[in-house]
């Protein structure tokens, strides 16, 4: 590791990348309070909004590694602060059109693009390359932490925003917030100079070549596919699964999402902990089985407000942990030279998965009446991934003509 990455101070990397993070995962976890509202005011099917947050998520994760690209290359300052303005453009946009194309390539492209700048991917890499290495896998527990905390902190404040002042209002508040907080800690994330080793220096594309021909690379792509198909759906269609199932009032489903919330903030901490110690890919595997088992019961057990919160802290707790163990495996296997763009793509995955989720869900009810099929293929895949993640190798790659990152 060079001099000028020595220098980055992780204290002040975790905070600043850790309100980015609470904002830009609070505000998109709380979208699935807007389905109903704005599908009334427009009169939309539900399949017309789930197909809006699909493409949101589709390309959150098709601009993540081009945003990865640019934060390696240029730092992650400006990554951040163009993903700023875009989240505010998208929230507007929201809040303004009723044309329904409009609305879902407009919100899709601009919201998604500001995901890609202010999520996981894009900040990883500076944590990666500010954490010493037996504090890598514990500084993106963090990382992970945070993002918890601003779904568990913003939940209550979403729902709340859209009782009080109105669907519209409420996200025009949330664009204003979301500039007026991430902008200046982005200015917290100026990097220093590096100054490049002596020798070969692995290009991008000698870089992509070589994760995609990696069995353990690719076997975290679809692992990670399943992970984004389960937690969006969950996390878009869980209000209006519980108002149909004749839990009607909205304080269930926001005491649920910011109960995923809360527990995912001691779950994506563990994981971090507990990744430093044990084999990640077994962690990785226990994580996937375990959704599986806990989805099961939910869709079994009589539902009631005891069960849902039930459901909710054990999914909490499972939810995000897999960043920090995937974060790790990547760092850990690939080296950090291009940690965010890896880290990109592998997340597009993800957002391949959360765009199936989303927009299955709302296809499927609008044609069943009933998310049952979903659910049924949320647990199929869950138990797939897990057995996807044992053959994981974690070891550091040998580069003879390269010199380590």
């Amino acid at each position: 590791m060079s001099a000028g990455q020595r220098s980055l101070d992780l204290k002040t990397i975790l905070l600043a990348t850790g309100v980015v993070l609470t904002l830009a995962m609070g505000v998109r976890h709380g979208f699935g309070f807007w389905m109903q509202p704005i599908s009334q005011a427009n009169g939309w099917s539900r399949e017309t909004y789930s197909l809006a947050m699909a493409l949101q998520n589709l390309l959150w994760g098709a601009f993540g590694p081009f945003a990865g690209m640019v934060a390696d290359r240029w730092g992650t300052m400006r990554v951040v602060l163009a993903g700023a303005f875009a989240y505010m453009a998208g929230l507007v946009w929201m809040a303004t059109v009723a044309e329904p194309t409009l609305f879902i390539i407009g919100s899709g492209v601009l919201i998604g693009l500001g995901l890609a700048c202010t999520a996981f991917g894009a900040v990883s890499g500076i944590i990666g390359r500010a954490a010493p290495p037996e504090k890598r896998s514990w500084a993106f527990g963090i990382s992970g932490a945070a993002s918890s905390f601003g779904q568990f902190l913003l939940m209550p404040i979403e729902q709340t925003m859209i009782s009080q002042v109105g669907w519209q209002n409420a996200l025009y508040l949330l664009a204003a917030i979301v500039v007026f907080l991430m902008v200046p800690m982005a200015f917290r994330l100026r990097e220093p100079a590096v100054r490049k080793a002596a020798g070969h220096q692995q290009s991008i594309r000698e870089a992509l070549g070589e994760a995609l021909g990696n069995r353990s690379f690719l076997l975290l792509v679809a692992g990670y596919f399943v992970c984004g198909f389960q937690l969006v759906f969950i996390g878009v269609h869980m209000p209006a699964y519980l108002k149909d199932q004749g839990l009607a009032d909205p304080k269930v489903a926001v005491m649920a999402l910011a109960l995923i919330g809360l527990f995912n903030i001691f779950g994506s901490y563990a994981a971090g902990q507990l990744g430093g110690r044990l084999p990640k890919r077994y962690l990785l595997s226990f994580i996937y089985f375990a959704r599986a088992a806990v989805i099961a019961l939910f869709v079994t057990l009589p539902l009631s407000a005891l069960t849902v919160y039930l459901f909710a802290a054990a999914m909490g707790v499972l939810w995000l942990s897999t960043v920090p163990l995937t974060n790790g495996i990547i760092a850990g296997v690939f080296g950090l030279s291009h940690m965010s763009m890896l880290a990109g793509v592998v997340f597009f995955s993800h957002q391949v998965g959360s765009f199936l989720g989303v927009w299955l869900g709302g296809y499927v009810f609008d044609l069943q009446g009933s998310y049952d099929l979903v659910w049924t293929i949320s647990i199929g895949l869950g138990i797939m991934a897990g057995l996807a993640n044992l053959p994981i190798d974690e070891r550091a790659l040998s580069r003879p003509s390269l010199k380590a990152a």
